[in-house]
């Protein structure tokens, strides 16, 4: 259906009632019904505006031949390829009124690219690639398709302007949804862009799509609010796009008021798909690879079960409902099969670090100081000492970790091509040193954090861990994650959360803790520190916020439908 369906068809209906065409219903309901509808438009639309600057009003001129229109200004307003708003049918009308060159240079390239034909909308190049890159990553399968992608988000990089992003480049128009979506996704790939150019769609304390909108639909909206996810500290008109967003998407649900007018029926005869976005193709993968995954899951949790029976982990106060749980974060943030190592890293580790954070032998005092302090010096020798009979099991969950822990020095050496046991242990000596300090906050997060890396390869010298920006990820995520844990055993409900986020400093301050880590990952360093090292900071700390931020119930859900729920 083309756009602005309502002004566009009864101006044609009128031409063919001028021509002498009989036989056409002109005055049914239904078409009255349209008329009013047009009627409403027309009040609200830009008039005054549409000689000066381009607004969307020029999409379809040919629905406006009634009014006055100066082409002399109009003709001002196409684009370096002659066209208007991307539009064959009012850039013919507009040959049909001026004879421009321009117009009909555009017309004659659109229709012997179609071969006699043409789409409503001409060309899309940036909407095509932005939407491409979405659908990707929604479905899991980006990582197949990298190369691609980095040629999609360059050409929309290339084209972007400080007044945000329209359908295709070298468009005075914008729009609310493709700037959005081109403000997160450039981000999220370390793209350095502002989020200034959303001012223009902002009037008093709401945002609109377009110049003239008169009725928002959900779709833009909620592009909307994902982009203002990736906000960075001091960024003030993307936590008023949040609070907008948030409010205008929870009203619609709560009344149930859904309706997308870029939402139409599937099952129109003559609907034209874009292949770059509406690709069965991408589903077919999407879903052979997710049930390949899947059952690589399943086979690793089998593993993970037995792992929990021969380890006794029940006597340490880890229910397996727990440990599933664990491998459900670990299995979430990084699903590739051919990363088993770095799961397993992931699991074990966090289900150690449980443990011994708790362990009765670890306690206040100069010999529990003393006695952690030597393990700390063994574990890094790699030789646990016979521990007093009152240590039993804590001696035997060591041991496991060593085996763990040479196990997956296997599996790190053959990524980065270097024996990082030294690296393990280090990092593992030092948590159990801090740990035995008595340290107020324990840091869980920064040895998961580590351990992940290191086993990925990522991580292959002691240089990088005692890098400058390391240490200042380290220390945020951990100040973050251990207030994150904290909420997590007050357990709020989501709506709370909503509700005292903006009004209570502990919540306050983790959100802006939040968005400053965000900030130190996705932009780039200039001192060495790789991408993926500093994602995993943000893996992390995604799974400590999800924990503090879901309900039990919810997470029981969840983890159910992932790990055990097919996909058909």
């Amino acid at each position: 259906m083309t756009c602005a369906f309502e002004v566009v068809f009864p101006a044609l209906l009128q031409r063919a009632r001028d021509l002498g065409i009989h036989g056409i219903p002109y005055d049914a309901p239904v078409i009255r019904q349209i008329r009013i509808v047009r009627d409403r438009k027309m009040e609200r639309a830009p008039i005054e505006l549409m000689h000066k600057v381009p607004t969307c009003l020029l999409h379809n001129l040919e629905g406006l031949e009634n009014l006055e229109l100066e082409w002399p200004k109009l003709l001002k307003l196409q684009t370096p390829k002659g066209t208007f708003l991307t539009s064959p049918a009012a850039t013919s009308f507009a040959v049909m009124e001026t004879k421009d060159e321009n117009c009909l240079a555009y017309i004659n390239y659109v229709v012997n690219k179609f071969n006699g034909g043409a789409p409503t909308v001409y060309p899309v190049d940036i909407y095509a690639r932005l939407w491409a890159v979405d659908r990707l990553q929604r479905l899991g399968i980006s990582r197949f398709f990298e190369t691609e992608i980095k040629k999609c988000l360059d050409h929309v990089y290339r084209f972007w302007t400080e007044k945000g992003s329209f359908s295709a480049r070298e468009s005075e128009f914008c729009d609310i949804d493709d700037t959005s979506m081109g403000i997160r996704l450039l981000r999220l790939h370390g793209y350095n862009i502002s989020p200034n150019a959303l001012s223009k769609f902002k009037k008093d304390d709401e945002f609109t799509c377009y110049v003239g909108q008169g009725f928002e639909s959900p779709s833009p909206v909620f592009n909307l609010y994902r982009a203002s996810q990736v906000l960075f500290p001091g960024e003030t008109i993307l936590e008023q796009a949040r609070q907008f967003s948030y409010n205008f998407l929870r009203e619609r649900l709560q009344k149930n008021q859904l309706l997308d007018k870029w939402l139409i029926s599937k099952h129109l005869p003559d609907e034209h798909r874009m292949s770059e976005i509406n690709n069965e193709a991408y589903l077919e993968l999407a879903k052979l690879d997710y049930n390949k995954c899947q059952a690589q899951h399943q086979m690793e949790w089998n593993r993970m079960e037995q792992w929990y029976e021969d380890s006794s982990l029940e006597e340490f106060g880890i229910s397996k409902k727990e440990l599933l749980l664990y491998y459900f974060l670990a299995s979430a943030s990084i699903f590739e099969p051919e990363r088993s190592g770095e799961r397993s890293a992931w699991v074990k580790s966090q289900t150690v670090c449980t443990v011994l954070s708790s362990c009765y032998f670890i306690t206040e005092g100069a010999e529990s100081s003393e006695q952690s302090i030597a393990l700390s010096s063994e574990f890094r020798n790699g030789q646990p000492r016979n521990w007093r009979p009152g240590c039993k099991n804590v001696k035997g969950l060591l041991t496991i970790l060593f085996e763990t822990l040479r196990d997956l020095k296997s599996h790190a050496q053959e990524r980065s091509g270097r024996d990082i046991s030294d690296l393990l242990l280090d990092a593992w000596g030092v948590w159990l040193n801090k740990l035995g300090r008595g340290e107020e906050e324990i840091q869980e997060a920064e040895l998961l954090v580590s351990t992940i890396n290191i086993c990925s390869g990522y991580i292959v010298s002691e240089e990088t861990l005692s890098n400058n920006e390391y240490n200042t990820l380290s220390g945020l995520t951990n100040k973050m994650c251990c207030q994150l844990r904290q909420l997590e055993k007050e357990k709020v409900s989501g709506m709370e959360w909503k509700k005292v986020r903006n009004c209570c400093s502990k919540y306050m301050e983790i959100e802006k803790e939040m968005q400053l880590l965000v900030k130190l990952v996705l932009q780039e360093s200039s001192n060495g520190i790789s991408k993926d090292i500093k994602q995993t900071f943000l893996m992390v700390a995604k799974t400590f916020y999800y924990r503090a931020y879901f309900a039990t119930e919810q997470i029981d859900n969840h983890v159910s439908n992932v790990l055990f729920a097919p996909v058909v």
